[in-house]
């Protein structure tokens, strides 16, 4: 699909992998709208590339829908959804201080998990009504998962079953959403430069890029968004989970 003139939305799109996709997509043309818990961040980023910046929980079904409607009458019904917002809290199973929370882990899941199908379901929605363009495609849909989903670390029980539960969405939605020739992908980055992890101490960064095999190196948000433009406009691309990782398998720890 050509990106040009067709709108797409961006989650998470206030800063890290969503701020870079957002400008990605702006920049081929697309007419972006980015949702946020974070407006402000969401705000900032829509000034520099002309979108629309809208304050939105994803895991909230009417939140999600209020903010969809709006992007629907203020630009149009998008045909681009890119699913980059999402948590990372960490905690043991059994800690020193007893079970996890289970609340904890509930939230981690309505976030990143429930938040990109609540996103996926009303934009193929949306999306299954519009005509097809001359590829047959009505639209593409890319969540993020993460190389958590496959090497899974201690610590990380609920963001490693977030974002499995996404790798295991995406060929069950893309054979749903097959007869409105809407595609369904999914990215799951390995270690990459976003603020939270840019926030440890350089020693930390260090260490997590010595890690990583080729290239030996933090994983740069572009090359995120580069790897969705490719997806948008390659229309063999269905029904997979690409990694993004450097050739890293996490460690245990």
């Amino acid at each position: 699909m050509d990106t040009y003139g067709h709108v797409a939305i961006v989650t998470g799109g206030g800063s890290g992998l969503g701020a870079a996709t957002a400008r990605a997509l702006a920049a081929k043309g697309a007419k972006v709208a980015l949702f946020d818990i974070n407006l402000d961040a969401a705000q900032s980023v829509a000034h520099e590339i002309g979108g629309l910046a809208l304050s939105c929980n994803v895991s909230s079904a009417d939140d999600a829908e209020k903010a969809v409607a709006r992007v629907i009458d203020e630009l149009d019904t998008p045909r681009i959804l890119v699913n980059c917002a999402g948590i990372a809290n960490a905690g043991r199973i059994v800690g020193r201080d007893g079970p996890h929370d289970l609340e904890l882990y509930r939230r981690v899941i309505e976030v990143n998990l429930i938040g990109s199908f609540n996103m996926l379901r009303l934009i193929s929605n949306a999306a299954s009504k519009l005509d097809p363009l001359e590829t047959g495609e009505r639209g593409v849909i890319i969540s993020t998962a993460s190389v958590a989903a496959f090497d899974g670390q201690i610590g990380q029980a609920a963001y490693a079953s977030s974002k499995a539960g996404i790798a295991g969405l995406t060929l069950p939605a893309a054979r749903e959403l097959a007869r409105f020739g809407i595609r369904v992908m999914a990215i799951a980055p390995g270690i990459f430069g976003t603020p939270m992890l840019l926030a440890m101490p350089q020693e930390v960064q260090n260490s997590l890029a010595a890690s990583i095999p080729f290239p030996s190196r933090l994983g740069k948000p572009d090359e995120y968004a580069a790897l969705a433009l490719h997806i948008i406009e390659n229309p063999m691309l269905n029904g997979e989970t690409i990694r993004l990782d450097g050739a890293i398998r996490m460690a245990p720890k």
